[in-house]
Formats: C-alpha cells, sequence, structure tokens
C-alpha cells in the first residue's frame, strides 16, 4: 500500500497545474476542505465550507486558485498517514473528497460489463456455473455489441430477436434501451477516501472491484470535476435478484473516491474524461496478482449523457452529486478454482490509477469488521458550527 501513497503516485501526473481539492479529518476541526498542492495542502473553508458548497461556485477551479488559505498539512505526511492501517488519529489523514453529495451511479454502460451482468443473472448468483453460462449466453448474444447506440431503432430490433431466442435481460434492457441505469450507490458522507479499508460483506463469495471516473456535479447539473471510484459490486447477491442491488452496492466502506477531485480548468475538461484510460490491479496476500483496464472512450453513453439522465425536470439534487459511469472491467480470472472466476479475498490491495486523476488505492477487508461509519451529515454541521462556517 505504501506506494501508492506517495506523492508520486497519487497525484495527476501534471500535479503542477492540476487544480486539486481534497478533504482531510483534523483533530479537533473534523472535516476540512482544503486546496491539494505538491506543496502541501491548503484550507479552502473560509472560501466554502464544504465541496458541495465548492461546486456552486461559478468558477470552482479559478475561486480555488485564487484563495489564499492557511497551511493544513505536508502532502506526503498526510498521504502516508491516510493509510487506514498505521492511521495516526491524531494527525491529519484524507477523507473522499465528496461530502454532501448524493452518490449515485450508471450502471451497464459498457459492452463488456453488461455481458458480465447477463452472465450473473443467468447463473443465478453461482460462480461455478458462470463459465458453461458465459458460453452460452455469447453463443446467442456474440462479444460485439459496441456497434449498438443505446435507444437506436438497431437496438429495438436486436431486442426483438433477442426476446424470440429467449435471452432478453434486464441488463440488456438498461444497456442497450433507451433509459440509462442510475442508482444509489452510498448514503452522502459514507464513502472512504484513498488508503482506507474498503467493505465487502462477509456472506459474499463472489464480488469484484469496479474501477471508475467520478463526475463531481452541481445542483444545476454543471459538471465541474472529476475523481476516481472504486463501485466495490457483490455478484452473488445481485446476481439472485436485481431487487437486492441495493444490498449488493451499499454496505459499510463499500464504496472508495478519490484521491482528489481535479476541477475542469483550461488544463482540463469534459473531452480529457471522454479519454481517460483507467489501469486497475488487484494485489492479494496469497501473491495473486490481476490486472484489469476501462477505457471511457468505449463507453455506449456518453458522460454528459448520463448526468442528464440523472438530474433535469424529474429529479433534483440540491446539494448536487458524484456519478459513477460505470466501468468496461469484466473480472473472469480464475481465483479460487478453475471456471469460478475471480473474488475478493481480505488482504487485497486494489488501485485504480489514470494519469490525470493519479490513484486511489484501497485494502479489502469484510464489512462488519472495518470500524463503522460514524462521521455523518450531521458531525459534520457541528463542526462547521464551532468552526464559525455556518451562515
Amino acid at each position: 500500500m505504501k506506494q501508492y501513497l506517495e506523492a508520486a503516485a497519487a497525484l495527476p501526473q501534471d500535479a503542477d497545474r492540476a487544480t486539486l481539492v481534497g478533504r482531510v479529518f483534523v483533530e479537533g476541526q473534523g472535516a476540512v476542505l482544503v486546496h491539494v498542492r505538491p506543496d502541501g495542502l491548503f484550507d479552502l473553508s473560509s472560501l466554502a465550507p464544504t465541496c458541495s458548497a465548492l461546486l456552486e461556485l461559478k468558477d470552482p477551479a479559478a475561486a480555488v486558485q485564487a484563495h489564499k488559505g492557511a497551511r493544513v498539512g505536508n502532502l506526503p505526511e498526510v498521504l502516508r498517514n491516510s493509510a487506514q492501517a498505521a492511521r495516526d488519529v491524531q494527525l491529519p489523514y484524507l477523507l473522499a473528497p465528496c461530502d454532501l453529495q448524493a452518490i449515485k451511479a450508471a450502471g451497464v454502460t459498457f459492452v463488456a460489463s453488461m455481458l458480465e451482468r447477463v452472465i450473473e443473472e443467468q447463473a443465478r448468483g453461482d460462480p461455478a456455473k458462470a463459465l458453461e453460462v458465459r458460453k452460452a449466453v455469447v453463443a446467442v448474444i456474440g462479444e460485439n455489441l459496441a456497434a449498438v447506440k443505446p435507444g437506436s431503432a438497431d437496438a429495438a430490433r436486436l431486442k426483438d430477436v433477442l426476446i424470440s431466442q429467449g435471452v432478453w435481460s434486464q441488463y440488456l434492457e438498461v444497456g442497450i434501451g433507451p433509459d440509462a441505469e442510475i442508482f444509489t450507490k452510498s448514503q452522502p458522507m459514507s464513502a472512504v477516501g484513498t488508503g482506507a479499508d474498503i467493505g465487502i460483506h462477509p456472506k459474499s463469495e463472489w464480488n469484484n472491484p469496479e474501477p471508475e471516473i467520478v463526475l463531481a456535479v452541481n445542483s444545476r447539473g454543471e459538471t465541474k470535476g472529476a475523481t476516481l471510484g472504486n463501485d466495490v459490486n457483490l455478484r452473488d447477491f445481485e446476481g439472485r435478484s436485481a431487487l437486492l442491488l441495493g444490498k449488493a452496492k451499499d454496505n459499510n466502506a463499500s464504496c472508495a473516491i478519490g484521491p482528489f477531485i481535479r476541477l475542469f480548468d483550461a488544463h482540463f475538461g469534459i473531452d480529457d474524461v471522454r479519454r481517460c484510460d483507467l489501469a486497475m490491479k488487484v494485489e492479494g496476500t496469497d501473491g495473486f496478482v490481476m490486472n484489469g483496464s476501462s477505457s471511457i472512450s468505449k463507453i455506449s453513453r456518453d458522460p454528459l449523457d448520463l448526468v442528464s439522465q440523472a438530474i433535469g425536470p424529474n429529479h433534483q439534487y440540491p446539494d448536487g452529486f458524484v456519478l459513477f459511469l460505470g466501468t468496461m472491467f469484466a473480472p473472469v480470472q480464475d481465483r479460487r478454482g478453475p471456471g469460478q472466476g475471480f473474488t475478493h479475498e481480505v488482504g487485497d490491495v486494489v488501485t485504480v490509477t489514470t494519469p490525470l486523476l493519479g490513484t486511489l488505492a484501497n485494502r479489502v477487508d469484510t464489512s462488519d469488521r472495518i470500524a463503522p461509519w460514524t462521521y455523518g451529515t450531521s458531525a459534520l454541521m457541528r463542526d462547521l458550527a464551532r468552526r464559525g462556517l455556518l451562515n
């Protein structure tokens, strides 16, 4: 874990010109919004008490660049102290960079992950059946659906064909149908940051990480920045029933976001997000290593289309939201036995990396053994009031 919490790994490759914001927990103050620079972390509280409020500004990046806040800490020291296993709670450590925003996710936005969702459903959550089901599903559907535009006439015709062959699925509906899957991944304030342990349900026997880009969107539906996320997923729970999506997705520490939000400015914008290639690595204490990737250029729905499906006349977010864009990563590398594919083991270190956003790193444990989530919205409000930051 240590090497991923060094500034060279955690920061974007062009950190000197990136406008980065994060949140640091400081003993006696609580969560503090900071401007992250290679030379230190600087308090943004007098500019905006929360990340949510910061994104409501007309030009958050320009405001952050112009602000002169007090130094909160040394970046290398804060990064090292963010490793949960070695954390000194008396010293500053990183939190997830978002706070009051709703935590939303778009699902089935890549062909590869769409096929895996169909396989989960057909296997009814049993990893031992995955290989057999995968062969049968691919024989009918094929592996190349990338040319099918969601909601198009071609997609509608394909739907008719698949229904006639008895292989239509709810995952295909949101993968190539007109309406994207937008769901609540986790609760505001519940995401963990880089260095923290991430949680899998102790009863899950088939689960995986999901490396994703996460957009930071304000209450007006304006996308103001981006960061990295790990949408931890329980394949066995969701495969048993789509109605278990909440249990498959939302558990203690099952949502990791960070390390920092990179605000849109002259050097980084939505077109850079569209070109991002994510690399993911899982390193187990048993010597197991798995590498994966996810390329936003292969997404089936444009990122801003997903934003527009999440917010609009029918649904508002007064504190803004962060939106996971989905992943094309489909883990099929066998770990526990032939044909059983991948699943996490306690102690796995998971990293999600892309050059313009840095690295998000977390260690896997079961959600019942990770420290419970206790610092919620009310705790944040009390701390802000004590610091005189609420009007």
